[in-house]
This record gives structure tokens, sequence and C-alpha cells, in this order.
């Protein structure tokens, strides 16, 4: 909707929606700009204390996703006007615990009421703007890795429908609570050639694949075998917890996609899962790739290679088994 209104055009709008980037990013000095982003959502877990933890990463995630830091946020609240305070109290809590693992301080907020519960953040952060990280850099030749395991949105669908299995929760909550700071760091700090990188959330590893390789003007291969999948994902999607955003982001998507035969029908459906808190897609050179993979796995980062960037050609994206 917002490519529909007139433009703004300032010249101090390094990143702004153009090109469904992560967060928007302003310079403010030669050497320092703002990253900025917003994002909040509906309970996807029961426990309150864990949602306001899920909400804060997935809301952090955006800055982490630019190559910025986070340095405060904003808390958005809607809260049912007979609810029991505690569960906001609880929620709030979550939240805070992973600000404050980020080095992200809480500076206010805003609440009203609302018959359902949604809770999120409106994050800033710092960066040098000579080193933001796009979706739109990903060059042919380059490797794609990613940081994370697909399948929390079937999960928290089979959660609601209250069929998910212990363990299923507890890997999809430790990956919605992980924050993508390790990851970021290792990016920053290292001698690495990144080229571009995005966060694969609500759109799902299909859409935010799309979104960088039309922003760079490049074709994506994705090796669907090397992508991780959450214990438990593909058992949902057998079982039919499909989420609604999954149908969309599918029905949106896929006509940009090609498979090649191998690839499982399950697991063409979970390419299309939307993701709270997701891990990093990342396009560096093909030589830099086993070695940001070992800095990555040796700060306890799950990463691994799942797919290359090629010419631009057709399809957009090939999936390979």
């Amino acid at each position: 909707m917002l490519g529909k209104l007139a433009r703004q055009h300032d010249p101090n709008v390094l990143v702004g929606f153009d090109h469904a980037d992560d967060a928007g990013v302003y310079q403010i000095t030669p050497d320092q700009a703002l990253v900025q982003t917003v994002d909040f959502f509906t309970p996807v877990v029961d426990d309150p204390y864990v949602f306001g933890q899920i909400a804060a990463t997935n809301a952090l995630s955006d800055v982490y996703a630019m190559g910025g830091k986070p340095v405060t946020s904003l808390a958005l609240v809607c809260f049912p006007d007979k609810a029991d305070l505690e569960i906001l109290e609880r929620i709030l809590a979550g939240g805070l615990s992973k600000m404050i693992e980020a080095g992200c301080t809480v500076i206010g907020g805003h609440s009203i009421r609302d018959e359902e519960t949604k809770f999120g953040y409106a994050v800033t952060g710092l960066i040098d703007p000579k080193k933001v990280l796009t979706n739109a850099g990903a060059k042919p030749g380059d490797a794609l890795i990613f940081t994370k395991a697909l399948g929390t949105g079937v999960i928290s669908t089979g959660i609601k429908k209250g069929k998910a299995e212990p363990a299923w929760i507890d890997a999809a909550i430790q990956s919605m609570t992980t924050l993508n700071k390790r990851a970021a760091e290792v990016i920053q700090q290292g001698e690495f050639r990144v080229h571009a990188m995005t966060d694969v959330t609500g759109f799902g590893m299909i859409g935010h694949a799309r979104e960088m390789a039309l922003a760079s003007d490049v074709s994506l291969r994705l090796h669907a075998g090397n992508i991780r999948v959450l214990p438990g994902a593909l058992d949902c999607i057998r079982s039919g917890y499909i989420p609604g955003g999954l149908k969309n982001n599918r029905d949106f998507a896929e006509c940009v996609v090609d498979y090649e035969d191998g690839v499982p029908d399950d697991l063409r459906s979970l390419l299309f899962d939307p993701q709270t808190a997701g891990g990093l897609l990342i396009s560096v050179p093909s030589e830099d790739s086993a070695r940001l993979t070992q800095s990555l796995n040796a700060a306890e980062v799950p990463a691994v290679p799942i797919g290359d960037v090629v010419l631009r050609c057709k399809p957009l994206i090939a999936v390979q088994p």
C-alpha cells in the first residue's frame, strides 16, 4: 500500500521500502545511521513469558539482518480490557529479558484495548552507513548460507490445534527465542565479504529468497536437502496443520519456482512456511562460504550452506533435492 502513495525524496534515506528490505536506514552523520523497524503479532505459544520473548526476538531480528546493532525499543501492546493484567506483566517481562540480552534499552511504548492480545516492538539500531547489508547485493557465484531451521509456522499451528508433541514445541521455542545477535556479530567482526543478507520471517524461505533475487537481479538455486528442518515440522504438514500464511505465500510466490525431481511434496510446502524469528539468509562469495560457516558454527550458530546465486534466468528460484 505504501507503494501507491506519493514518494518522499530525502537524500538521507539509505534504505526505504523500495525493495521490501528488513528495516529502514536513515543517515544522521557521515559515519552513523539509524536502523528502524517495527513488528508485532498475536500469540504463537500459550506461555505469556515465552510469547514476550518470541515477540522481542522477532522484532530485533530485522536490525541484525541489516548489519546493525539494536539500541532502543518501544513496546506495542494490544490487550483485552477484562483480561488478567498479570498475563500482560509476564508478556512484558519476557520481552524485556530478550531486550536485555540484546543490549537494547526499552524506553517506553504504547498500549490500547483490543479484543485480541498483540505484542511487539519498534526497534531502533545504529549502523555505519558504509556497512549496511541489504537484500539487493547478491552476486552470481555467491553461496547462500542459512542460520536456523524451518518449521515454526506449521508447529505453531500444531500447537493451536493441540496436536504438537512436547519435543516439537521445545525445539520451536528454542529457535524462536534465539537472537540473531551472535550471527550478526560474527559477520560484523570477521573479514567476510557478505554481499546481501535478509532474515526469513513471514514470507517464508521462498518469499524472502524471491525478494533477494529480484532486488539483486539474479536467480537462486536452493538445495532443499541441505536446509535444516525443525523436529515435527514435516509431520505437521503431513497431518494438514497448514497455517493460512503458508497458503498465501505459496499462492503468491510459487510461480517463480521450479522443482527438480526428487524434492518431496512436504518439503516443498515447508519452503513457504511463515517463520517467526527466523534465521538469516546470507549471500557470500563462494570462496568465503566455508570459512564463514565454520565461524558461525564455532559461535554456536547452526548455519549451513543451502544454495548458490547464478545469473538472472528462468526460473527465478530453482529448488534441487
